[in-house]
């Protein structure tokens, strides 16, 4: 199996896209099922047993909320 590189990417989407997304993996989660998403060309599985949590930054005047969910590779 082909080894998957390290990868940091931020991906700007319209509104409307980030709702039909974040309601997709809402549904999966409260289903208990998996979820597959597209990020610039890498197709990603989030298993049914992924971790999810909150994070919350800040730094001056700059605020940011982050859903997160984290899983290991298969």
């Amino acid at each position: 199996m082909k080894k998957k590189s390290n990868r940091d990417v931020v991906k700007d989407v319209s509104r409307s896209v980030f709702i039909a997304k974040l309601r997709r993996l809402a549904d999966a989660l409260e289903s208990n099922k998996s979820f597959t998403i597209q990020i610039k060309k890498d197709r990603l599985y989030i298993p049914a047993d992924a971790i999810v949590s909150l994070e919350h930054e800040r730094s001056g005047k700059q605020e940011e909320l982050e859903f997160q969910i984290s899983w290991e590779r298969k």
